[in-house]
């Protein structure tokens, strides 16, 4: 993409207006599919940017829900919405910390499989206790309010979703183009190599997990207040494997490829369970998903972000030997 700047505007431009044109169905769904994305990027921010493949990423997620409706008041007010959200992202960045001090000191699948171990203790801990409410789940009888803001209106809601993926990904694009930003992409590129220049790795991987750990609660507390429900699924792998394949299937290294790969790949689950589409065969969805997904990983292997460019060349017979991505061209 030649003006990627000009691409995002456009997105969040078309999201807000989506509201006005689509039903109370279109509104919800995308409002999923925005909190899905912040999610996305905030494991590109591991994944794309730093080079540490997490598979934990569902457990700050449901952390974040979790506390969404665990830290409200008993007395059945109306929790603050500043102080329920910071809440959230608080504790599910401590429990990123946690985990990050822990797990940075491996590496490799070592390191998928820490963090894939922790993810599954937050699971049970919520699935065999009674804190989360079991398999049950817990509900959410009053959102949060702040001022004239009412999280029961459903627009509401919407620009709150809106404008929270909206920051954070204005926060990550800026955060990646400063010194600490291009610390993460040394490491990523040759870890050794910093080492070796006298950085100390470990702290920058370690504030970038947590960091990203933080970012995942605050979609998962969006999850939360939108959908007025949580169960201990929120934290189950499957749902770290899916986000996974989102920024892989927008294209690693590039935060608007995590916007992409988000609504990619749930605008295709939803079309492949459509019945009108697919009739009777739309209980099969899984496959033509993984079909689906598999056929794009293998004709666009740079992700949906790289088509236009691939289109290109193409088109003009030219294609250009592979390179390294400089930070400026991956973040803009």
């Amino acid at each position: 993409m030649r003006h990627p700047s000009s691409f995002v505007v456009t997105v969040f431009g078309l999201l807000a207006l989506w509201p006005a044109v689509a039903s109370s169905y279109g509104v919800d769904l995308v409002a999923k599919i925005m909190i899905y994305a912040l999610l996305a990027l905030s494991l590109e921010l591991l994944v794309g940017s730093t080079g540490l493949v997490c598979f934990g990423q569902a457990a700050f997620f449901g952390i974040g829900a979790y506390a969404a409706l665990l830290l409200a008041p008993a007395d059945g007010s109306a929790p603050s919405l500043l102080l329920s959200l910071l809440s959230a992202v608080v504790l599910a960045g401590v429990y990123a910390l946690a985990v990050g001090a822990l797990s940075l000191r491996t590496q490799g699948v070592y390191f998928i499989m820490v963090t894939l171990a922790f993810s599954q203790m937050a699971y049970y801990v919520v699935h065999d206790t009674p804190l989360g409410g079991g398999t049950d789940g817990i509900y959410m009888y009053v959102k949060p309010a702040l001022g004239w803001i009412d999280l029961d209106q459903p627009m509401h809601l919407y620009g709150f979703i809106w404008f929270s993926l909206l920051l954070g990904y204005v926060f990550l694009t800026q955060l990646l183009r400063s010194p600490f930003g291009r610390a993460l992409a040394g490491i990523r590129v040759n870890e050794q190599r910093m080492k070796a220049t006298g950085f100390s790795t470990y702290p920058y991987k370690l504030a970038a997990f947590t960091l990203s750990g933080s970012i995942a609660g605050w979609a998962g507390y969006l999850f939360a207040i939108k959908d007025g429900f949580v169960n201990p699924e929120l934290l189950s792998w499957h749902l770290s494997g899916s986000v996974l394949v989102m920024i892989i299937l927008g294209g690693l290294g590039h935060m608007r490829g995590a916007l992409i790969g988000a609504f990619a790949f749930a605008l295709l689950q939803e079309l492949f369970q459509s019945e009108a589409v697919f009739g009777s065969y739309a209980k099969h969805w899984h496959l033509g998903l993984g079909m689906a997904i598999i056929a794009c990983v293998a004709f666009m292997p740079h992700g949906l972000v790289a088509l236009p460019k691939q289109f290109r060349e193409r088109l003009s017979g030219h294609t250009p030997p592979p390179h390294t991505l400089t930070i400026e061209e991956e973040n803009a």
